[in-house]
């Protein structure tokens, strides 16, 4: 369209760097910025409607008059320092060919709410293998929106997750299962707290399955999306005892010696992580 990415982002109020990892495919703009970006597009093709971001690669090229070869480069994984791909990635693909489909579906995370203390608070989201070979994740709330990818290895679940706003990546390490079905997932996330000094933090978090994909990859983007716009508090109210003293648990020097916890874990004593066998399928 002839749009620089400083002009594109001066006219949907976003900052640049946005907009350069909505056009490098690193972010998927939210369901608000898609209409904004849909206005902008409208001044070139006056038909185009919020439906034509369905269209699969080609025929969205065509429709913008631009090489449909441009437009089937898929987001890449985590690279090594000087190219190459991380050996854990590699392996990572491995095991997802195995195992990747335990954990594809809709998720919704259980968590500390990192600016209110006390407060649980949701995000919702999907896995689902992608084209890199690996389960890509997109999880939103609150009008953040986090993409990346999921990595089980060596019988645990890693995720690196990039957010829509800012340039500070999230960890996440969970407890995997063996089972057919994953329904529930415990682990720990990673970040940087949103104090001045954004200092090293780390807490409890868990991830239960609230549905499965339907298959049709543009009706679960859709449902995804919708999901994300849920309110983050929703259900604070019903929160358990154990599952609140679980996500909210006193570990350090202080704790370890009131024979508490000296490291935030996820053992085998206190883990919540487990999955189920469909009907028809045997365990292995």
């Amino acid at each position: 369209m002839g749009i620089s990415k400083a002009r594109a982002a001066s006219l949907l109020q976003v900052d640049k760097s946005l907009v350069g990892r909505w056009a490098s495919g690193a972010v998927r703009p939210t369901e608000q910025s898609l209409s904004r970006i849909s206005s902008l597009i409208k001044y070139t093709i006056p038909h185009f409607s919020m439906q034509d971001w369905q269209r699969d690669a080609r025929s969205f090229s065509e429709l913008l008059g631009v090489d449909p070869n441009l437009a089937q480069r898929s987001v890449q994984p985590p690279t090594a320092v000087g190219g190459g791909t991380l050996n854990c990635v590699t392996e990572a693909r491995t095991e997802t060919e195995k195992r990747g489909a335990a954990y594809e579906g809709f998720w919704r995370t259980t968590r500390p709410s990192v600016l209110m203390c006390g407060r649980v608070f949701h995000d919702y989201g999907m896995i689902r293998r992608g084209d890199t070979g690996l389960l890509e994740v997109t999880m939103g709330g609150a009008g953040l929106a986090f993409n990346g990818w999921a990595l089980p290895l060596e019988g645990n679940l890693f995720v690196m997750l990039d957010g829509s706003v800012g340039f500070t990546p999230l960890f996440l390490v969970f407890r995997g299962v063996t089972l057919p079905k994953v329904t529930h997932l415990d682990g720990i996330v990673l970040l940087a707290a949103l104090d001045g000094a954004r200092t090293p933090a780390a807490m409890p978090i868990l991830l239960e399955r609230v549905g499965d994909l339907s298959g049709n990859r543009a009706d679960d983007d859709r449902r995804c999306s919708d999901m994300s716009n849920n309110y983050p508090f929703e259900d604070e109210a019903q929160i358990s005892d154990e599952l609140r003293a679980h996500l909210f648990r006193d570990v350090g020097p202080e704790a370890a010696a009131r024979g508490g916890e000296m490291f935030l874990t996820v053992s085998v004593a206190n883990m919540l992580s487990r999955g189920t066998t469909p009907p028809g399928q045997l365990e292995d």
